[in-house]
């Protein structure tokens, strides 16, 4: 069924390992106790031999910089981690054990697990021993806990990591990255709502692209519209999506659901097909009967309450659109449509931070989309805060050095600024700016009424 998914649902895609790392981990997953006192170009040094080697070299300035800061998590992980690529971690293990012996401290046991972690045959219980003992050492340091967590995890002990990595994210709530392994576990132990709302936290906190993919893929197994389909209607399913897709024919393609809900009226996925064909052919009514036919059958599909959301919008009933995209992102946090959508109905009622939010959330579930990084640059104008507008026009021109509608934004945000200044100096910097920006669309366009209204302005200031 590929072409079903690819038509209606996006891709599955291969999800990241939620392993324990070691130096990285998830993106949020670096935790500091206690800043370095040697000078960052070491640590940063340290950071290139792991990663390019020699890692021996890595060994040696990172048992430095874990004497000078012996309780930093950033140095012990990353120590613990050149001497795994070091082939050193018999030895290490052992150093720990005898430190241990001496004089039991909790980074040690956090040490200890990491690199018990890295031989198989101790990734069980000797790891989660470890852990566990770093936490009765130091309760309230959120790494030991989402480690304990993540060793869980990928020892399939899903009910048992709950705990430590809900405990993880309570004493670190910035670290929005770690609610990914937290929402596998609920997943995997039958809290689909929990794992929900985890993603939900993942996405507003401005995720990486890799924790993006992981979530998607996870979202797609909480909710995947065709778990149970029957192999008997297979067929005709795709016979209705080439009819609705390829051959751009709803007529026939309502025929062809028609057929599979008459032998199975519940599943909600047909409906919503359906109701796609009936909007195809612009007959919102029975559009809507079918989507929320769809929602009935399968409550918990925030993709049907998308659907019904872009209906009621192209019918001018923005309330009711409003809440269908709101319960949607609910419901499936990586709907990227349905945060732009909700982004754009807030944008028109002036309410800026809902608005900033949602373009927030669409443009990181979608970084090479243009519209949701320029309505967030937008918003930011109206905000004043110029600096961030600029960032995120300057991103899109810097890579599309030929994208004139960016370009535009730019020196017509340069021009309000040289309007508004109250500094000569300011006033100067920004008209200099936006006569680049804007002689550089003129070059282009010159017919562009647009850029020669904004120029004029600057000259007659």
């Amino acid at each position: 069924m590929k072409t079903t998914r690819q038509f209606l649902f996006r891709p599955w895609v291969r999800a990241a390992v939620l392993g324990l790392g070691l130096a990285t981990g998830c993106t949020h997953t670096a935790a500091s106790t206690t800043p370095s006192s040697r000078p960052p170009d070491t640590r940063a040094r340290a950071r290139a031999y792991l990663e390019e080697n020699p890692p021996e070299k890595a060994v040696v300035l990172l048992r430095e910089l874990h004497l000078q800061a012996p309780e930093d998590l950033d140095v012990a992980r990353s120590l613990t981690e050149a001497h795994v690529k070091a082939g050193r971690t018999d030895a290490w293990i052992t150093e720990l054990q005898g430190r241990i012996a001496a004089g039991e401290r909790a980074v040690d046991q956090y040490m200890l697990g990491l690199a018990l972690f890295s031989r198989a045959r101790d990734a069980g219980a000797p790891t989660v021993a470890a852990f566990e003992r770093a936490i009765a050492l130091s309760p309230d340091t959120a790494e030991y806990h989402y480690r304990l967590g993540l060793a869980r995890l990928e020892s399939e002990q899903y009910a048992a990591a709950v705990g430590p990595l809900r405990r993880a994210t309570t004493l670190a709530p910035e670290r929005t990255g770690w609610r990914l392994p937290l929402a596998k576990a609920l997943h995997r132990t039958g809290e689909a709502s929990g794992a929900v709302e985890a993603l939900g936290a993942v996405v507003r906190g401005r995720p990486s692209p890799a924790e993006v993919a992981t979530a998607r893929a996870l979202m797609e197994q909480i909710a995947d519209p065709f778990a149970g389909f029957p192999k008997t209607a297979e067929a005709k399913l795709e016979e209705g999506l080439r009819y609705l897709k390829d051959l751009d024919a709803p007529q026939h393609a309502i025929l062809s659901f028609e057929e599979i809900l008459q032998d199975y009226p519940d599943l909600a996925v047909v409906h919503a097909l359906l109701g796609l064909a009936y909007q195809r052919l612009d007959d919102a009514g029975r559009a809507v009967d079918e989507f929320k036919q769809a929602i009935e059958r399968a409550p918990r599909d925030g993709k049907n309450h998308l659907y019904l959301g872009e209906l009621y919008l192209s019918r001018q009933r923005t309330d009711a659109a409003q809440a269908a995209f709101e319960k949607a992102v609910a419901l499936h946090p990586l709907l990227d449509a349905a945060w732009f959508q909700l982004g754009d109905l807030h944008l028109e009622r002036r309410d800026l931070g809902a608005a900033r939010e949602a373009f927030a959330v669409a443009m990181s579930l979608a970084p090479d989309a243009l519209p949701p990084r320029g309505k967030l640059a937008l918003v930011y104008q109206l905000e004043g805060d110029y600096p961030a507008a600029e960032r995120e026009l300057r991103y899109v021109v810097e890579k599309d050095p030929e994208n004139m509608e960016f370009t535009l934004r730019l020196g017509l945000l340069f021009t309000e600024q040289a309007l508004k200044a109250s500094r000569p100096e300011a006033r100067k910097t920004a008209a200099g700016e936006a006569e680049r920006w804007l002689s550089k669309v003129l070059e282009a366009q010159p017919e562009n009424a647009v850029a020669s209204r904004a120029l004029q302005q600057l000259k007659a200031q």
